[in-house]
């Protein structure tokens, strides 16, 4: 029997003012408590249910979130934030994660679902929204995926870039290391989400890519093993998510992006668009990180994950493009638009989460210089 619960929608709720918006603002953390409290609840959706006040004041938060991130032309950081916690902490339910069994009760309930339909509706809208469509609808994919990659396997270094490279402290780097592991302890957890299916030489070529991502099903060689090591050699916690309040709202986005279009199928274009971004793009940016720590006399170990990954991700990248991206752009001519769109999707995504974590480093070395 379907649950009531799941049936309507938020309410809807009209922007007042910057005022009210920032004083409803100060309640995201008290609704996210609320919200995790209702994740560990026995019997879920029987209970909300019975008791439909139980969610009433995170509902009512949730939709005024929705209404100041992505409605009327607004764009509200604390709403943002409170929007990708929200449904990272649903999103998450999807993988294992060795940890209490009880954790997981809920990862089936309706109520969650609902939650997480409400908030990724608005926000895949806004994200759309900001690009155009219509035009990547009449490009020759093929050519515009070839020249896309071919500028982003070695791009002009950004202003960010050089600030990295040449101004960055061993603060500065200990935070991006923090920041990092929100990704590096579990990374290519989603890229498994999509190798199901029948047997073809593109699903052969994901599998080459995820078999060195697991290190070839060697734990010590395994990539999320070296980012474990370079935090290691700092004495900083090893445990992902142990750094989770540090991570920016934009770098968590990317992360539920990857939920989102790894369990949709019908997404399985866009998915393997942005992974073909990703995966030309990555050695470029650790480059960046390997001049920072060799500037700052770091050991080998501190910078080993991103080593790894500049050796290892040019050949991804180029199996990415050429085994599966354009066999991907042959066999769906009148879909293959999708995997430009996943491809330039990842990459602004991408940028604005790699503006934000500058932003984030740089206000961290402001703090440790005032210790």
């Amino acid at each position: 029997m379907q649950s009531n619960l799941v049936m309507s929608p938020l309410p809807k709720v009209e922007r007042k003012s910057t005022q009210i918006e920032e004083k409803i603002s100060i309640n995201y953390e008290r609704a996210e408590q609320q919200f995790i409290e209702l994740l560990a609840t026995e019997n879920l959706d029987k209970k909300l249910d019975a008791e439909p006040a139980l969610k009433t004041e995170f509902e009512h938060t949730l939709a005024v979130a929705i209404c100041a991130a992505y409605q009327n032309g607004a764009s509200n950081d604390a709403a943002h934030r409170f929007l990708q916690r929200i449904l990272y902490r649903i999103n998450r339910l999807s993988l294992f994660w060795y940890d209490d069994l009880r954790y997981y009760i809920n990862e089936r309930s309706p109520y969650l679902h609902f939650c997480r339909d409400q908030i990724e509706m608005a926000w895949q809208e806004w994200e759309i929204g900001q690009i155009n469509v219509a035009a990547l609808q009449q490009l020759d994919v093929k050519q515009a995926l070839i020249e896309r990659a071919a500028y982003d396997l070695d791009p002009p270094l950004s202003k960010d870039s050089h600030y990295i490279r040449e101004e960055m402290n061993e603060a500065g780097y200990r935070h991006l290391l923090a920041i990092g592991s929100f990704e590096g302890l579990v990374e290519s957890s989603h890229l498994p989400r999509i190798l199901g299916g029948a047997a073809n030489a593109i699903q052969c070529a994901l599998m080459r890519v995820f078999q060195e991502e697991y290190g070839n099903g060697r734990l010590s060689r395994k990539h999320s093993t070296f980012f474990a090591q370079m935090l290691g050699e700092f004495g900083m916690n090893t445990e992902p998510e142990g750094y989770f309040d540090l991570v920016p709202w934009e770098l968590l986005a990317c992360s539920n992006h990857s939920y989102l279009i790894s369990e949709c199928k019908r997404y399985f274009l866009r998915y393997n668009g942005g992974l073909t971004y990703f995966e030309i793009s990555v050695p470029a940016t650790f480059r960046n990180y390997v001049a920072a720590a060799q500037r700052l006399g770091l050991s080998n170990a501190a910078m080993s994950y991103w080593e790894v990954h500049i050796r290892e991700d040019e050949r991804h990248g180029c199996w990415m493009l050429d085994d599966v991206a354009l066999p991907l752009a042959q066999m769906y001519p009148n879909d293959a638009w999708e995997l430009v769109l996943g491809y330039d999707q990842e990459k602004l995504m991408g940028d604005r989460a790699a503006l934000a974590v500058v932003r984030s480093i740089r206000e961290a070395e402001q703090v440790a210089s005032c210790i």
